[in-house]
C-alpha cells in the first residue's frame, strides 16, 4: 500500500499534533495537581532520585548482585514512595498513572510504524487525509455514496440501439461498481472503463468508488487526464528543480497507488508524449497488478481510432467497459 507523499506528510503531521496535544494536557494536569498538593511534586522528585540511584549502580563499573542489599534498599524505597504517591493521587481524584506519558497507540508508541511497516493508526490517518483530498477534487458530498444512488432519475423507456433501458443499464453498472468498491481489491474485475456522454453519472460513481475504497484503507489517486499528462510533460522538459521534483512525485503516485481513477480521457490534446505517457501508466499498472478506472466520453471504438494499437489493445482486452447512456441528468428540471 503506497500513499502519495502529500497525504503521508499530512497524516504524520496530524499524528505529531496529537502527540503534542496529549503532552500539553498531561503537563497542564501536572501543574494543576502540583499546585493543589505540593507533596506530589516532592514524591515525584524522590522517585526520580531512586531511578537515578539505580542507573548509577548499573553504570558504576562494580558488579552489583541482583539480590544484594543496595538494590534491595533502593527497590524498597521506590515501592514505599509509589504507594504514598498512589494514595495522594487517589485523594486528588486520579489514578496513579494519570500523569504518565502514555502513547495513544500501544502498537507503535505513536510513531506510526510497527513491526517493520505502517501501523494501523497511521493508516487510519492517511485514509482520512486522502478522503479530504478526494473530497476537494471530486466535490464529494456526504450523500455521495452507493446507498444514496437513485435509479429513478434514469428513463425506463427503451433506448435506441440498446437492449436495455437507461434505468436497467444503470442498475447493472451500479451493481458492478458497488461490488468493485466493496470487495476491492478482490473483485474479479481489476480495471474498469466508464464510457458514455456527459451528465450520466460517471464522475458521481467514480466518487462513490473512491470514497468506499479510501475508507477501507487503500491508497486512491483521482485526477484528470489533462493533469496527468501535464505532470509527465513537466517531468520530461522542465529545468526547474522544484517543478521537476513535484512532477516526479506526481507521476510516481499515478503508477504506485492501489487504485488510480483517471477522469475525462480524451479531453487532452493527443500528442506522441500523451500517447506514450498513457501507455506507461496503463502498462505499468497492468504489469504491477494494480487497479485502474478510466472515465471517458469516448467509446471503445473511438479509443481504438485515437490511440496506438498497443494501448487500445490493452484497454480493450483488460478493462471491463461499462457504457452509460440516456438523457443528460444535468439538463433535467
Amino acid at each position: 500500500m503506497s500513499y502519495e507523499p502529500t497525504v503521508m506528510r499530512r497524516a504524520l503531521a496530524r499524528l505529531e499534533r496529537r502527540r503534542e496535544e496529549r503532552e500539553r494536557r498531561r503537563y497542564d494536569l501536572e501543574r494543576e495537581l502540583y499546585t493543589r498538593e505540593p507533596r506530589l511534586r516532592e514524591l515525584d522528585a524522590a522517585l526520580r532520585g531512586t531511578m537515578a540511584d539505580l542507573a548509577r549502580l548499573a553504570t558504576g563499573g562494580t558488579p552489583v548482585a541482583p539480590d544484594g542489599p543496595e538494590l534491595a534498599a533502593i527497590r524498597a524505597r521506590s515501592e514505599e514512595l509509589q504507594a504514598r504517591r498512589a494514595r495522594l493521587m487517589a485523594a486528588l481524584g486520579y489514578g496513579p498513572d494519570a500523569l504518565d506519558s502514555t502513547p495513544a497507540c500501544a502498537q507503535c508508541g505513536d510513531t506510526g510504524w510497527a513491526a517493520g511497516g505502517m501501523c494501523a493508526c497511521l493508516k487510519q490517518l492517511c485514509a482520512r487525509e486522502q478522503l479530504r483530498a478526494l473530497t476537494a477534487l471530486l466535490n464529494l458530498a456526504d450523500e455521495q455514496s452507493f446507498d444514496r444512488l437513485r435509479l429513478d432519475v434514469y428513463s425506463d423507456l427503451p433506448w435506441q440501439g440498446q437492449s436495455r433501458s437507461p434505468r436497467e443499464n444503470m442498475r447493472r453498472v451500479i451493481q458492478v461498481c458497488g461490488g468493485y468498491a466493496r470487495q476491492f481489491p478482490d473483485y474479479p474485475l481489476k480495471n474498469l472503463l466508464l464510457s458514455g456522454g456527459t451528465g450520466l453519472g460517471k464522475t458521481f460513481l467514480s466518487g462513490c468508488i473512491a470514497r468506499e475504497v479510501s475508507q477501507r484503507g487503500y491508497s486512491v489517486v483521482y485526477d484528470t487526464a489533462i493533469h496527468l499528462f501535464a505532470a509527465f510533460e513537466t517531468r520530461r522538459f522542465t529545468r526547474d528543480a522544484g517543478e521537476e521534483r513535484q512532477a516526479r512525485d506526481d507521476t510516481r503516485r499515478y503508477l504506485g497507488c492501489d487504485l488510480l481513477i483517471l477522469d475525462d480521457l480524451g479531453s487532452e490534446l493527443t500528442t506522441p508524449l500523451s500517447q506514450s505517457s498513457l501507455y506507461e501508466v496503463v502498462n505499468s499498472r497492468l504489469q504491477g497488478g494494480r487497479h485502474t478506472i478510466i472515465s471517458t466520453n469516448l467509446s471503445m471504438d473511438h479509443i481504438a481510432q485515437r490511440y496506438t494499437p498497443q494501448l487500445a489493445s490493452r484497454i480493450g482486452g483488460l478493462y471491463q467497459e461499462l457504457t452509460f447512456y440516456g438523457d443528460d441528468l444535468r439538463l433535467r428540471g
